[in-house]
């Protein structure tokens, strides 16, 4: 549609509004133009005396009178109904989000471009000039802008083209010469320069955090599948040995009852041979009280003396009457004991409850790295010095929290833990779970300090190996008053930040993460080592500065 624009018949279009004419007007060059258009141009050049034709460049030295067009009115009518008929209507009319143009009459057009310098929003069609004229090229185009009068000032209604430093505000010209006299200023141009470098910093900080907090979530996410990998495993071994200890006590269940079973056999089987003794005597008394009661009634006295004296002697029972009368407590030892037995289980079980550690240590738990210093603080670790590791050119002080560079040794004993080459010193607290610590750096002269971490060992064999961050067994951060630099396993790495006295340091054992920040107002992360700590840490010091100091600041 632009292409088409420009190449549109002269006699049908205006070459200043790029419409099509309205109360066409020629010019003795014989052009046309809308006569309001070129009326407008020509008095804005009147002051010169100039006026020139915009189509030939053809000028005049006096103001050309203006002659009516005599063109018919359908040509202007076909040629509108061609464009409508050739423009797709989603590309060029605004729908609701969309800006309009600000030239087009009638029903207006989708602007495609607003421009910074005419403060004027264009389509298609009305922004062809701004490519081909030359005096239009210079202007800034941007995406089109429903919020050009921002650009206007309020004071002045002119174009605001400077940049206050001074009040971070965008200015006129003329506001130069009033309220912002004697201001710091540059070209909007230079302002938005210079607010771009720091929208970038501030970018590279949030993408970074971004970067932090996204190894924190994964992190997090690494933690969650290790707490329902473990609860699932320990469910599982949990659920074994309950039904292990189910099936022992079935077992014994069974033995118990099995035993109950043939001790019953065993009393009924005595009881029933007795009871078969009894049964048999009992026959047998009744057989003799028959015969004597039938002795009894014999009439004749010689017959009953005659047979008297034959009758055999009533023999003892060999049972005693106390049968009768013995209590029945056959089994009631065993329900005691399985009793006993139940009263031990539950107590057990009990305190097995109690005592057993179904909650999570918060020592356990991975947690993000704190984002701040009061966050920091809440980790804070009271560091005190460990006198049998001190080197003899060092001095310590402050309840052992400060130790001291001195140019002349001192006399310690003999300990298979202390320094003998460099000046180093290794805490006496063993490090471990989340700590947070920090050393103040002082000097007379220049100060030249490593703050490390170390495991115990590193002393070992009192050997020049023994050098904070020369082998794998500590991590050093070495400060110089005008830059850091980390060290581990004898590799040396370059460390950027703002160099403060005071260092912080960060150790979440059990994650492997180890910090070491710069702590002014504000704390800003120097560097960061992730690894896995297979030790305790003691926090350790190295000093090379002569009368210079660090000092393990208690936390506030």
């Amino acid at each position: 549609m632009a292409q088409k624009g420009v190449q549109m018949d002269s006699q049908v279009s205006c070459c200043i509004c790029l419409d099509l004419l309205k109360d066409p007007v020629t010019i003795p060059c014989g052009h046309s133009y809308c006569m309001n258009c070129i009326k407008d141009l020509w008095d804005r050049k009147d002051q010169k005396g100039i006026y020139s034709c915009l189509h030939c460049k053809k000028t005049f030295t006096l103001r050309p009178a203006l002659k009516k067009n005599t063109m018919p009115e359908q040509l202007v009518e076909d040629t509108k109904k061609t464009e409508l008929k050739d423009a797709p209507a989603d590309r060029c009319y605004p729908g609701h989000e969309d800006v309009t143009c600000d030239i087009c009459t009638g029903k207006k057009m989708k602007a495609v471009k607003s421009c910074l310098v005419c403060l004027v929003s264009y389509c298609e069609n009305h922004l062809q000039p701004h490519y081909d004229v030359a005096q239009f090229k210079k202007h800034k185009l941007v995406n089109p802008s429903k919020k050009l009068e921002e650009h206007i000032c309020s004071h002045h209604d002119e174009v605001m083209k400077i940049f206050c430093r001074t009040d971070q505000k965008c200015i006129c010209y003329l506001c130069l010469m009033d309220e912002h006299k004697g201001h710091e200023t540059v070209q909007v141009a230079a302002g938005r320069a210079e607010k771009q470098k720091e929208l970038e910093a501030k970018r590279r900080k949030v993408q970074q955090r971004i970067q932090d907090q996204e190894k924190d979530v994964k992190l997090l996410q690494q933690e969650v599948e290790a707490i329902n990998v473990s609860a699932d495993k320990t469910v599982e071994d949990s659920e074994k040995i309950f039904t292990e200890l189910i099936r022992l006590l079935q077992e014994r269940s069974s033995e118990v009852k099995q035993q109950i079973r043939s001790q019953q056999e065993t009393e009924v089987s005595r009881v029933k041979d007795v009871q078969e003794k009894l049964e048999q005597e009992i026959t047998e008394l009744k057989r003799k009280d028959a015969e004597l009661e039938q002795l009894s009634h014999t009439e004749d006295h010689n017959q009953f003396l005659h047979k008297y004296p034959s009758l055999p002697a009533l023999r003892e029972s060999t049972h005693s009457s106390s049968i009768n009368i013995r209590p029945l407590r056959h089994f009631e030892d065993v329900t005691a004991a399985v009793s006993e037995l139940r009263d031990k289980l539950l107590d057990i079980l009990r305190d097995g409850s109690k005592n057993m550690p179904l909650k999570i240590n918060d020592e356990d738990v991975l947690v993000p790295e704190p984002k701040s210093r009061a966050g920091f603080l809440k980790y804070s670790t009271e560091i005190t010095l460990d006198p049998n590791t001190v080197h003899n050119m060092l001095l310590l002080s402050d309840g052992n929290r400060k130790v001291t560079r001195l140019e002349q040794q001192q006399s310690y004993p003999d300990h298979p833990d202390r320094f003998t080459y460099y000046a180093q010193v290794l805490s006496r607290e063993s490090l471990t779970g989340r700590c947070y610590w920090e050393v103040e750096i002082r000097g007379e002269g220049k100060a030249t300090v490593h703050v490390a971490v170390s495991y115990k060992n590193i002393s070992e064999g009192r050997s020049d190996e023994c050098l904070f961050g020369l082998d794998d067994q500590s991590w050093s951060l070495y400060f110089d008053t005008n830059s850091y630099t980390f060290y581990h396993n004898n590799t040396k790495t370059p460390v950027p930040g703002p160099v403060s006295s005071r260092i912080g340091v960060y150790l979440d054992h059990r994650a492997g993460i180890l910090s070491f920040y710069s702590v002014s107002e504000t704390m800003t992360l120097l560097h960061r080592v992730q690894t896995r700590f297979t030790q305790p840490l003691h926090a350790g010091i190295w000093l090379l500065g002569n009368k210079s100091y660090v000092e393990f600041i208690k936390p506030k």
